[in-house]
């Protein structure tokens, strides 16, 4: 707490300073760098989306609603950034920049009443209603709602402000290049380095403290040496401080790629390690806990239920002995040692985080350490896909992601874990007699009504439902379903059945609700609708974004082009689309999502090599022919259909998606190419962009497959533009000749009248 005091302090006093020195302009100490046009170009860009990733990572981090809000803060990076190429022509002011990201981190960072406020965010905007998000009542006060709206605000602003001046930089060198479309390409690489750096950082599980350093220091850079450097560059110095988390052996924090953990020992008073507590995104998520004989038996008030019906061992009271088993969600290794407890003769555990399975290796049992235990850091989907089976018993730990979502599509990580299809994919992988069982942390009966549904429509006979709770360890809600009678059979042991009597779940008694399914994977929601805290969050980016649009000298007089706004929508969706598909298949996991949108940048470079080369040029309405069919045919393809191992049907999978990608990237090279304003041309797709983004939100009704059609449509809108600018250019060609003909007609009077 001090250190952030003290970095508050630092803070307020650099973005005073900034704000007095504002008017004023340094000259540099020695020669400004030789920066070379594609340099800068390079730098700038590669700085855009490393900042762009860092700041969707940390600010879900730290203010919850931006990891359930579908891609805001994404929209908002591509809101400023559109604003700055709309604003080329300005000089970028680099000093708002650093103190305005400054300001950002000391709004979420501030000490004493920060934390509480990011974390009510979401219950203050009306959150718990049609959704399930974690902490997030039901009651309701205007007074909040008006807190919360102008919080939001605040942070938009921000966000928002941080990436005009990476606009204007981008788009003015781009502006600058001899080739518009060359700038474009070094644009793109520059990006993807900026990808492939932010990756680096995530694998080597390095803390925010050094990503915004980074950031920090690239805008630095950006400059010429002298003052105005070193007015940027002693930012880093109060960022630093506020965003450090002292650590001990027993309590720190891990930065994984997928989220923050927070660990905590506890101990009894005489030393002994009592439990380790774990937190994600500064949220409960389980805790190490030490189930072994002697551990209890020294410790005999530690637990106050009957041991076999605590939620970690009650899976094996209706399994067979020496059974196989498969954990998905193993976590720090509570469900794999209740496993080794109860003599399972092979374990397959999987994990995605890598951190949370490096963390096991405390775990006071050693589960992992056992030589019958086989660890697989992968996606559950992906591997229940390629796994073989059979197994007696399949369990779902509590992997459920109350905290996380993914950052490049509108789901989190577990959404395609609880599917109807997913549930048919477990069901194939057990024994005659396996059992699936099913953990969860039920907050609402309509979601507990639908696990409950999927198991019986897969499985074809209700689940057994109940509640298992626990004085040491947590506490959860329990399905039990197998493929003959066994779990029948089983309960005709007089205590388990008197046991789950006394226990049962009463949401079996409440209204149907629509399964999710790989199209509809919705688990967190109700119902087929946009939830009220999106309709106002997208309402509050509206007002961000025509308050900053106002602003642009000329706004009001000039339309963005049709043609480039319409593809950026369409590009935006056709994105969010290629990633949740091939995640289906290759799983949720950082690496795959790094690689699929790594591919979409390597597709849009290629599509611009190709146009740069070719010396007569498809034809236009060929390319767009070409890629509305694309789409249509990864809309209509029966991937589901596609007999084959999980790895082929994926790869064929991203071929077909990529087809679209690359012809959106030809038709939209052929055009910047000939274009008079790059500037205007990357502001305008930005601002699609944005528009897509909101769009996405269409989905939550519709299903994802229905954002392929929507694409479509503003593909054709960018026919309608594209063929709007063509004729607009035949005029101005038309008009020309005319002048000249009056010109040359004129001229030839004049001369016969002298």
């Amino acid at each position: 707490m001090i250190l952030r005091l003290i970095g508050a302090v630092l803070a307020v006093a650099t973005i005073a300073a900034y704000c007095f020195l504002s008017k004023r302009r340094f000259p540099s100490a020695v020669p400004a760098p030789e920066w070379s046009s594609t340099s800068a170009l390079f730098l700038a860009s590669a700085l855009t989306l490393f900042v762009e990733l860092a700041l969707i990572r940390w600010v879900a981090t730290e203010v919850r609603i931006f990891a359930y809000a579908k891609n805001l803060a994404l929209l908002l990076c591509f809101l400023g950034f559109g604003l700055g190429c709309a604003l080329a022509r300005e000089t970028p002011r680099w000093r708002a920049t650093a103190g305005t990201l400054l300001g950002l981190i000391l709004v979420v960072r501030f000490p004493w009443f920060s934390e509480q406020l990011m974390e009510n965010l979401s219950r203050y905007l009306g959150a718990g209603k049609h959704l399930d998000i974690w902490g997030s009542g039901s009651q309701q006060h205007w007074q909040l709602f008006l807190l919360g709206s102008a919080v939001s605000l605040l942070l938009f602003f921000l966000l928002t402000y941080i990436f005009i001046p990476l606009g204007q930089e981008v788009s003015r060198e781009i502006e600058l290049s001899e080739r518009p479309l060359l700038g474009y390409s070094w644009n793109l690489a520059g990006s993807l380095v900026g990808i492939l750096a932010f990756f680096a950082v995530s694998w080597m599980a390095l803390p925010p403290t050094v990503w915004f350093a980074m950031v920090l220091a690239g805008i630095a850079v950006l400059q010429p040496p002298g003052k105005e450097r070193t007015l940027i560059g002693l930012a880093i110095i109060p960022a630093i401080l506020l965003l450090l988390s002292p650590a001990t052996v027993h309590h720190f924090n891990l930065w994984t790629p997928y989220q923050q953990i927070e660990v905590q020992d506890e101990f009894f008073p005489d030393g002994e390690l009592k439990s380790s507590e774990i937190r994600v995104n500064h949220t409960g998520y389980q805790a190490m806990v030490n189930l072994s004989d002697d551990f209890i038996a020294r410790h005999p008030g530690l637990l106050q239920q009957n041991p076999e019906y605590i939620p970690y061992n009650l899976p094996f009271r209706f399994v067979a002995a020496k059974p196989r088993v498969l954990i998905v969600g193993s976590g720090t290794g509570n469900d794999v040692a209740a496993a080794l407890r109860n003599g399972s003769a092979s374990i397959d555990a999987v994990e995605i985080d890598p951190a949370i399975l490096k963390l096991g290796e405390r775990h006071p049992e050693h589960p992992y350490s056992d030589p019958r235990v086989h660890a697989h850091l992968t996606d559950a989907r992906a591997f229940m896909k390629r796994a073989h089976g059979p197994y007696d018993l399949i369990l779902f730990g509590l992997l459920d992601s109350h905290t996380q979502m993914s950052d490049y599509s509108n789901m989190r990580i577990d959404n395609f874990v609880y599917t109807v299809e997913s549930f048919r994919e477990a069901r194939k992988l057990l024994a005659p007699d396996g059992v699936v069982f099913v953990k969860f942390q039920v907050n609402h009966r309509w979601l507990g009504k639908r696990l409950a549904l999927m198991l019986a429509k897969t499985f074809g006979s209700a689940p057994t439902v109940f509640f298992a709770d626990s004085s040491y360890g947590v506490s959860a809600s329990c399905f039990v379903v197998s493929n003959s009678g066994k779990v029948a059979t089983e309960l005709k042991n007089l205590p388990l059945r008197q046991f789950i009597e006394s226990k049962r779940s009463a949401f079996l008694d409440s209204p149907p609700v629509p399964l999710t399914t790989d199209n509809w994977p919705y688990l967190y929601q109700d119902r087929h609708t946009i939830p009220a805290v999106f309709l106002v969050l997208s309402v509050l980016v509206i007002i961000v974004a025509a308050g900053f649009y106002l602003r642009i000298p000329n706004a009001r007089s000039r339309v963005p082009s049709l043609f480039f706004f319409s593809m950026g929508v369409g590009f935006l969706l056709l994105e969010t689309q290629v990633v949740s598909r091939l995640a289906l298949y290759f799983g949720t996991t950082w690496q795959v999502n790094g690689i699929v949108i790594a591919a979409v940048l390597v597709a849009l470079l290629t599509a611009n090599y190709v146009t740069e080369r070719l010396r007569k040029p498809l034809p236009r309405s060929w390319t767009l022919a070409l890629l509305v069919l694309g789409i249509l045919f990864a809309y209509l393809f029966p991937f589901h259909r596609v007999p084959g191992p999980a790895a082929a049907v994926g790869t064929l999978a991203a071929i077909v998606f990529s087809a679209p990608v690359f012809f959106a990237g030809l038709l939209f090279s052929a055009e910047f190419r000939r274009t008079d304003s790059p500037a205007a041309a990357l502001g305008a797709n930005m601002l699609g962009a944005v528009v897509g983004g909101l769009l996405e939100n269409a989905s939550l009704v519709f299903g994802m497959n229905a954002l392929l059609l929507i694409a479509a449509c503003f593909y054709l809108l960018a026919g309608i533009g594209l063929l709007r600018r063509r004729t607009a250019a035949l005029s101005n060609t038309n008009l020309t000749l005319s002048t000249k003909s009056s010109a040359a007609t004129r001229l030839r009077n004049s001369t016969f009248t002298e």
